[in-house]
This record gives C-alpha cells, structure tokens and sequence, in this order.
C-alpha cells in the first residue's frame, strides 16, 4: 500500500476513534457520571486519547500488509458505572453511543460522497463502517459486550464481562483464523452490506 494513504487512512481512523471515545464520555455525562470531563477526555485533542499500540502501530501495519480488515482504538474514557442511576442499562447506552457516532459519522460522508466522489471520503465512510461494526462484536471488552449483557442475569453478565482482560487476545485470533464463519469474514461481509446500504 501507498504509504501516504495509509497515513491518510490512520490519521482518520484516529479522529473517528476519538469521536466515538468522546461520545462514551458524553452520554456517561448524561446519565451522570463526569468521570471522563474531570480525566480531560472530553476533547479532540489527539494526545489525550493516542494509544501508542492500538492507536498507531497495529492500524499502522494491518493498513500496509494490506488487511481486508483494519482496527484501531483510542484510549478508552474512563466510566464509574456506579455513577449511573441503573448500572447495567446506562452502561449498555453508554457503550451504544460509540458505535452509533460512527454510523452518523458513515451516513453523513455517504450524502457528501454524492456531491463530490473523492477517494478520501469514501475512505471517510468506510472506516467509520469497519469501527461500528467491530465495536458492535458482543465479545469483552468490546462495547457489543456490555449490551448484550443486558440479556444476561446479573452474576452472569458480570462473569461474562470478566473476559475483558482476556477478550482482545480471543478477538486477534479470530480475526486471524481462517474459514467462512471466521470473524473476519463476518466483518467485511457486514461491512459490504452496509457499503451498499449507504449505496456505495
């Protein structure tokens, strides 16, 4: 891959991954807890929220070893659950709101795509497609898991999201896993179908 577009590329999942961060922070605020305005997490400045692994040097390398699939992330905000007025239920929505600033993030390139069809854009729409998706896997710590734990009892919800420590490493091996039910398929097929809801 060109190595300026996978400059490009990087330096757009970033802001999109702190966009979807800021979001977790300000719907915790919502639902009261201001832990994420008083740890200075409600900004866009980059340096507050570079991961040095997750946020440059693995997106770095999936973008120039030519992975279908690209993740990133910026540093998780900091939410105290205990803050909230039903613990499980605003979690799940505090988590929710991440993916869905991406969706809105997609869905608002896709009509600037229309009037100006730039490879950048598409790009745009893409990305912000791929960290929904990803993000939306109910596996720990991915933020799918806190809301499909609403559909668990407590103490088996609670087990369930104990994984986190552990959840990225089950996570890398499925997406470097081979076969039709491999997470990775699972990925680029739900992103070619939301590429083509957005018509692209």
């Amino acid at each position: 891959m060109n190595i300026l577009f996978a400059v490009i590329a990087l330096v757009i999942l970033l802001f999109s991954a702190i966009l979807h961060e800021i979001a977790h922070g300000l719907a915790a605020e919502r639902l009261g807890d201001p832990t994420a305005r008083l740890a200075g997490r409600l900004t866009l400045n980059p340096k507050n929220h570079i991961d040095p692994i997750m946020s440059i040097a693995l997106p770095l390398i999936l973008l120039i070893s030519g992975s279908p699939i690209v993740i990133g992330a910026a540093k998780p905000v900091p939410v105290d659950p205990f803050n909230f007025r039903d613990g499980r239920k605003d979690l799940a929505l505090v988590s929710l709101a991440g993916p869905l600033t991406n969706v809105a993030i997609a869905i608002i390139f896709s009509f600037i795509l229309r009037i100006f069809p730039l490879e950048i854009i598409a790009l745009i729409v893409r990305l912000n497609l791929l960290l929904a998706i990803f993000n939306l896997i109910p596996i720990p710590p991915l933020d799918g898991s806190k809301i499909f734990s609403l559909l668990l009892p407590e103490k088996l919800a609670n087990a369930f999201l104990s994984l986190g420590s552990i959840g990225i490493f089950i996570i890398f091996f499925l997406l470097l896993s081979q076969g039709a039910l491999s997470l990775g398929t699972l990925i680029s097929s739900l992103l070619l179908f939301s590429e083509k809801l957005l018509g692209l």
